[in-house]
């Protein structure tokens, strides 16, 4: 088990909230550095896999701009530019809404749905990285930072 003070060589904190904090950006950024080389072989970063996600949900039905940020896990994102890389690799189409021509729809395209199909493989085996933990644990795990969220 690699334990927080020896991955970042500190054997004193002031609080446990305060190692817990810690803790939390050190394991987030060693899980993003594994997707990042994970979609960095894909041609993709980890937004727009995002984006691919939620166009998969919506399929076959289009999604318009403001629904895909609502639902993306990185808030930040700038998801009119994140479409606009994807339809420049043909993974996603966008038109301009028949109903509303202030609206675009997306929707993904069959090239878009084949990648992920592809990636789906390779990330249940990326998923395994986190499997040290049993299914119990990671219950609790998720209720904890549920929490945390509050």
């Amino acid at each position: 088990m690699a334990k927080l003070e020896d991955e970042i060589k500190q054997y004193k904190f002031p609080s446990q909230f305060q190692k817990a904090l810690l803790n939390l950006i050190y394991t987030g950024n060693w899980i993003s550095a594994r997707h990042k080389k994970f979609f960095a072989k894909h041609n993709l970063s980890h937004e727009q896999y995002n984006v691919l996600r939620i166009l998969r949900g919506q399929h076959p039905n289009p999604a318009s701009i403001q629904l895909i940020n609502e639902r993306m896990l990185d808030k930040m994102s700038n998801v009119s530019r994140l479409v606009e890389k994807l339809r420049a690799k043909s993974l996603i189409t966008r038109t301009t809404s028949s109903e509303d021509r202030r609206q675009v729809d997306v929707k993904i395209s069959d090239k878009g749905l084949s990648l992920l199909s592809e990636m789906d493989v390779e990330i249940d085996k990326l998923q395994t990285s986190i499997q040290t933990i049993s299914e119990a644990e990671a219950e609790h795990l998720n209720q904890l930072l549920d929490k945390l969220r509050g």
